[in-house]
């Protein structure tokens, strides 16, 4: 039977079993960023005998480069979701190679060959933190809203 609370109420529970409140230990992996990123659509592929370095297909969904057709790439670190990838590799180059200093959208570029030699073509690395990650709900979905802010941005 349901109990009705009223506002300015007080109660105490006693439990007489478990109370579980959470669904258990965190699962830490690259693979749990490639299933977030299957969940999402992706069709997610490691570099050939680096399974830590993710290739995707993306369209630019919006900003300056909307619709175009690019390849990201990521760097999961083995504790993902507690650490974040850093920021995105990207196929083909987008912006010029401004080296480490400068600010987004075209500072902070620099060149990427652990992805041109494990996946062909040129790529680029932008340096890119996710600054919220702590706050965020540090899953692939909340990653690549991140990503998105960046294209958005451009």
């Amino acid at each position: 039977m349901p109990i009705k609370l009223h506002n300015g109420m007080q109660f105490q529970i006693i439990s007489l079993g478990p109370t579980p409140v959470s669904e258990g230990p965190i699962r830490t992996s690259v693979e749990v960023f490639i299933e977030g990123l299957k969940t999402l659509g992706y069709s997610p592929a490691a570099l050939p005998g680096k399974p830590d370095h993710v290739v995707i297909d993306y369209e630019v969904p919006t900003g300056l480069f909307a619709g175009k057709k690019v390849r990201l790439g990521f760097i999961v670190p083995a504790d993902f979701p507690l650490t974040p990838p850093s920021g995105p590799h990207v196929s083909p180059n987008i912006h010029t190679i401004s080296g480490r200093g400068g600010q987004h959208p075209t500072g902070g570029v620099t060149n990427s060959p652990i992805f041109e030699e494990g996946a062909g073509g040129e790529w680029q690395y932008w340096s890119r933190s996710f600054p919220t990650w702590a706050q965020s709900k540090k899953t692939a979905a909340a990653y690549m809203s991140h990503i998105y802010r960046l294209w958005d941005s451009q």
